[in-house]
């Protein structure tokens, strides 16, 4: 068999290389049609907790990690993976941070609107689909319980294709390698998503 210390250096020198090799398959916020609406989630890409790192630690996930959001067509195909962000950055600040919500005039055909990207309540107020809030106090009104189920209906596609992604053993079972690792690790993990599986 192959030894833990020398399974570790195969890892950490290949990596990288993959890394390289395949970033160009990663398509970024400037690839994408601007004109195609996608449904977007955040996910928690979980890691070792760093005591000297509290900017990893997600309220929301209970545990460390890097927050990357994920876009995938009405399809259910990946679309793009955002680039990393500290586990205690929120999913509507993130998403915010990657652009992907500004979409110069310029790109869009003559009176054009950009699309109205769809996500869950995390991201009330940056203007895309979601579902609707149950008033305080108050039933959900029975049109919003319709408008919310339709929405649901098609947000499921992207939990779908997180937990595809989520497949890769780094990626869900908590991340030990060196934390300046972690986003080359992704890269890599991506490019083999994006050229070899799509």
């Amino acid at each position: 068999g192959v030894s833990q210390a020398t399974a570790s250096r195969v890892i950490t020198a290949y990596t990288p290389l993959i890394a390289r090799a395949l970033e160009v398959s990663v398509p970024t916020v400037e690839d994408l049609d601007p004109t195609v609406q996608l449904i977007i989630d955040g996910t928690l890409l979980e890691c070792w907790s760093w005591k000297n790192h509290p900017e990893l630690y997600s309220g929301k996930h209970q545990t460390t990690g890097l927050n990357v959001q994920v876009a995938c067509t009405l399809s259910g195909t990946l679309a793009w993976v955002s680039d990393p962000h500290d586990g205690r950055v929120h999913d509507t600040e993130a998403l915010r941070r990657c652009g992907l919500l500004d979409v110069p005039p310029a790109d869009l055909p003559d009176g054009a609107l950009p699309p109205r990207h769809i996500g869950d309540k995390g991201y009330i107020g940056l203007g895309m689909i979601t579902p609707k809030r149950k008033p305080a106090n108050l039933p959900l009104h029975p049109d919003d319980k319709a408008y919310n189920t339709t929405v649901n209906q098609l947000r499921y596609k992207i939990e779908r294709v997180i937990a595809n992604i989520k497949t890769w053993r780094a990626l869900h079972t908590g991340y030990r390698r060196p934390l300046e690792t972690f986003p080359t690790t992704i890269t890599a993990i991506l490019g083999l998503i994006f050229t070899y599986t799509l």
